[in-house]
This record gives C-alpha cells, structure tokens and sequence, in this order.
C-alpha cells in the first residue's frame, strides 16, 4: 500500500541529486576577474585577442589563475583584488581605447561544474553594491518631432510638385496647410495622403482660404514613442560600455520608463555625464585616392584638408574635413528594400534644410562616395561610406549595398542612435555600496536559516519521526528552489531573499496538513499503513487549491508589478511549484521507505 515503484525512487533521486548539482557553484564564492570586450563591432573576440591579454599579463608578471574565451569578451581570473586591479591598468594601456577593460566577478567553481551550465545565481544591486537609476522619457516630444519632420516632408513635397500654397504651420500636434484655390487643395491632398500615410487629413473651409488640417495617427504616435523609446534604450547600452561594467542591467519599465542598473559602480556622478552624454552624426565627402596614396595615408602623409577614418570592418576612408551634413537634419532612418533589387537598404528622412542641401551635394557630386560619420567621445566611425548613383531630392535617402538584413538594422540603428530621440530625467536615483550589500548578504542569509533552524525544531518535537521526514523534504524543497534559481540564471535580490524566506514557511504548511490528517486517520482507528495512504491522499485537494490561488496572485504580481516585486513574484511562484513536489513526493517517499516495507506496522512516531 505505502510503496513507491522502483522507478519514482529512482527519479526522486535523481532530480535531488541534479538539484545539488546546480546548488553547489553557489557556495564556492567568487574570485577577481578582468573582462575584456571590444568597443567597436569590426573587432573580434577569439584566439588572437585571447593570446594578445595572455603576453600583456605574462609580460607584467602577472599569473592569472585562468583565461577564458566566450562569445563575448576575454575573462582573466586572479587571486586577489591587487593583482585584479594591476592587470586592469596593464590590460587597459596594452590595447588601447578600441576595448574595455572592466572589473568582473566570476565563480570559483570548478570548470566541470561550468561545462554543464551549473553557475551561480546573480546577484542583484542590493546584493553586490552599484548604482540604479531610474529614467523618464519625454515621449511627448518624441510625438512632435514626428509630426515636425512630417511638416517638413510636406513642405518640400509641394515645392518639388509645384503646388502653390499660402502657409504652412505647426501647432502642437497639428499641421495646417492653407491654399488660395479649391482645385490646389486637392491635389496637395491627394499627394499627402498617398506619401504620407501617418497623417490623418481633413479638408477645411474658412474666410475664403482651404485648408488642410493633419495630425498623426494614433498608431503612429504609438509607434514614433516606441521607437523614441528603443533608440534611447539602444543609446543608452551603447554609453554604458564606457564605464567598464560587466553586467549592466537595461531595460524599460512601463510605458515611459528606463531602468539602470550598474553593478559596481559607484562614482554616480561619472555615471550620469556618460549616460547624459551626446553623440553627432557627419556626412562629408570620400577623398578619391588611389592604393599608393591610401598606403601613404594611413602613414600618416594626409592630403591638405582630409582626416583618415576606418569603417566597421576595418577599411581605411580618408574625408574631407568640410561638413556636408549633421545628424541634427537626419529625422528618422529605417531598415527596409531596396526598390529595385531587392536587397536589403537603410531609408533616412532628412528634414527641408537637410534635403535641400543633400540634393544640390549629390547633384555635383554623381560617382563619388558620401561617408556617413558617428561621432563619440571625441572619435569618428564610417559606418558606411555608399557611391552617389543619381541626384537625391525629396529629403528621403537610400543606403544599400552589400548589406545583410541583419547589417542594416544595425546601421538603422546607429544612424537613429547618435543622440538621444527623446529627453529623459533621471526621477530616482540610488547608490548601494559593496559594504551595504554584503551586509544585504548576511542578513538575508541568517534570516532564512534562522526560519529553517525554528521551523524543524517545531515539527520534530510536535511530530516526532514524521516531523524529520518534514523537514528533511522542506531542504530539499530549498535545495530545488535554489537550483531553479541558478539554472534559469535569475537575479537574486532582497525581495527574492524575502520571497525564499516566505517560501520556507508556506512549503511547510502541506506537511502539517498532511500530517494532522494522518492523525485524523489513526483517531478514527485506521492502521497505520491506512492512516498514511488516507492522510496523502486526503490532503491533496487541500493542497492543491491553497497553493494554486497563492500562485494566481504570484502571477499576477509577476504580470503587473516591476522592479522588485517582479523579482520577488518569480522566486514565490518558483517556490510554489518546488514546495508541492517536496511536501507530497519527496516526503512520502521518505515515509515509504521507512515504513513501507514493514507488513506489519503497530505504530507510527507521529507525536
């Protein structure tokens, strides 16, 4: 009646002993490490880089405990933080400002725990000391530079189709165009509505005057505010690199708002000047150069008036130092097609100032390159550098060329990503030192063994035998929460160290039902056996709703809430589902052990 097959003992088994698995690089600690990650995206990380840091660190007499290579970035390990800190300078002066050097923390376990993906959880900002802030969008503006640029767009439409009209204005979020003639009216409109679909028009009557009157859709004020909010968030990821911090957290909360999180960081005036910070775009003009000269060039021999450049995949461009355009007149830029062939091309809207000029630059200079320059913290990249085929009027500009899909978002995004879309303000802002999180640690830590120590001390003298087999299940119960954790690589803060604390005490409640019922069972003059079957079985139900409405509000935390009740949602919902597993599987198989293969059973040590 009270045995398990031998296979369910076996998968219990086995499932604590991949729990443990996952749990032990948890409770190896942390070493020192340097992260090295290229600045720039036509730099590579592989062997070269890898044996690059390697002779830098041997050259200083400095002995790393280890050097990895992923995808990513080059990992240094180092017993102690001076030695930490000495290869830092070494690394950061050895290869220059095309790569960051940060500090890094990484597990001390064993690589074979790694080679399994067995790594430790993270630990949140305050667990580990940084800095947080968090940002609001002015996604208002991101609305009326849309509807300015459209403005502008319709103002050099009509002038290239000739269509005469008395004003054009802009108020707020709409845009009124005023005609002398009925029949200019209507054309202007038929012309709008076809090369502008975001607008909503409507045709106006008044004092003698017809008149247009556009505003945006508000599917296209929702998708100007997303795409002011992505580009910020783009922006923002590209700054952060600067300061050198191995796991930055951002990411949007809300509808309107940017979490950031630097891990480590704590000069918070820095952070703000980077993530405050602007870059600009340049278009000017490629200097025709044959390989000789190009040759001469990159030594440093410049023709009079030019400037060398190197695009992302490493190719020298030597420009002239004269200013065709900024990035101030490029309104938008978005991956698409080309018309023609097909392939993949970037689309740039340039404002009326910008496309005018852009038209009469392109009209002298047909067969020659343009190069398109992002300029930060005081260096200039190509991004891309295409030949001029045809003059390009109406402010709308095409790039392709041997372009992948994925390369034109990229450069979509860079073009949109050099200054801000839209103002932020920072509305809250804290700064954790490593001092505090440690402490964090402790506390949290002490807290929920603390809970355990009282927990099982109450059920083994109120249920004796049966109480052990309690508590035993209720440690493997956060033996598989912690696991969990680890494997799905969360990030543990004072919320979820809360949330495994509450956890500790909800897991054991299906015991005591379990276990009062078993007594029910023997009051009513059960055997033993029968009191045990009855007991599980009975409880079930109990079980089962107790824990699945404790788990609708866990998910409707996790759905609605941010920041971290989020955090704290996730570790209860987890703790849910490992809680019923421990109290009705791992307990019974325990009882089954012990008391399953006696026939014949006179009395159970239930207190």
């Amino acid at each position: 009646m009270n045995r398990y097959p031998l296979w369910k003992y076996l998968g219990i088994a086995f499932a604590i002993a991949l729990g443990f698995i996952y749990t032990l690089p948890n409770f190896y600690g942390e070493v020192p490490a340097v992260q090295v990650s290229p600045l720039r995206s036509n730099l590579k990380v592989d062997a070269n880089l890898m044996s690059r840091v390697e002779t830098l660190l041997k050259e200083a007499n400095l002995n790393p405990q280890g050097v990895m290579l992923d995808s990513t970035s080059i990992k240094a390990r180092f017993g102690a933080t001076d030695l930490q800190l000495k290869a830092k300078d070494v690394l950061q002066a050895g290869l220059g400002d095309d790569y960051v050097v940060a500090l890094n923390l990484l597990s001390r376990s064993p690589e074979w725990l790694t080679s399994i993906g067995a790594l430790p959880m993270y630990l949140g900002l305050d667990l580990r000391g940084g800095v947080h802030f968090l940002m609001q969008v002015d996604i208002k503006t991101a609305a009326l530079k849309k509807i300015e640029a459209l403005s502008n767009e319709a103002r050099s439409m009509l002038r290239e189709q000739r269509i005469a009209y008395s004003s054009l204005v802009r108020d707020g979020q709409t845009m009124t165009i005023a005609f002398r003639e009925a029949a200019l009216r209507d054309k202007a409109l038929s012309r709008i509505s076809k090369d502008m679909p975001d607008l909503e028009l409507q045709s106006v009557e008044s004092g003698g005057e017809f008149r247009i009157v556009g505003k945006l859709k508000l599917d296209a004020q929702r998708r100007s505010q997303e795409a002011a909010l992505q580009q910020n968030i783009n922006t923002l990821r590209k700054r952060v690199n600067e300061l050198g911090v191995a796991e930055p957290i951002i990411q949007q909360q809300g509808a309107d708002r940017v979490v950031v999180q630097l891990p480590g960081v704590q000069d918070t005036a820095k952070a703000k000047d980077i993530l405050g910070r602007t870059a600009t775009l340049e278009v000017r003009m490629v200097e025709d150069l044959d390989l000789n000269q190009l040759q001469l060039a990159k030594s440093g021999q410049l023709p009079v008036g030019t400037e060398l450049f190197y695009e992302r995949n490493g190719q020298p461009v030597v420009v002239k130092k004269q200013v065709v355009l900024t990035g101030e007149r490029i309104n938008g830029a978005q991956p698409g097609f080309d018309n023609q062939t097909q392939e993949p091309a970037v689309h740039i809207a340039l404002d009326g100032a910008g496309a005018r000029i852009f038209q009469q630059v392109t009209r002298d200079n047909v067969n020659r390159r343009m190069a398109i320059l992002l300029f930060e913290r005081g260096k200039g990249e190509v991004i891309t550098a295409p030949v001029i085929r045809a003059e390009i009027s109406g402010g709308r500009v095409q790039i392709s060329g041997r372009m992948t899909t994925q390369e034109a978002n990229d450069v979509s995004l860079l073009l949109r990503s050099g200054a801000l879309a839209a103002p932020m303000e920072i509305v809250e802002e804290r700064t954790v030192g490593p001092s505090l999180g440690a402490d964090n640690i402790r506390i949290g830590i002490h807290s929920t063994l603390y809970g355990f120590c009282a927990i099982a001390v109450f059920m083994i003298v109120y249920y004796a035998m049966v109480g052990v087999f309690s508590v035993l299940a209720l440690g493997v119960n956060l033996l598989f929460l912690v696991a969990l954790l680890s494997l799905l690589q969360a990030t543990l803060t004072l919320p979820g160290m809360a949330a495994i604390a509450l956890t500790i005490g909800m897991a054991i409640d299906a015991n005591v039902l379990i276990n009062e019922r078993i007594r029910e069972e023997l009051r009513n003059g059960n055997s033993p056996h029968a009191a045990i079957f009855a007991g599980y079985d009975r409880a079930w139900g109990t079980i089962l709703d107790s824990n699945v409405t404790t788990l609708i509000a866990g998910l409707s935390l996790f759905a609605f809430g941010s920041g971290p009740v989020k955090g704290f949602a996730v570790v209860l919902c987890l703790g849910i589902v490992t809680s019923i597993f421990s109290a009705v599987m791992v307990s019974r198989a325990l009882i089954n052990l012990f008391y399953g293969s006696r026939r014949k059973l006179d009395r159970l040590s239930i207190g």
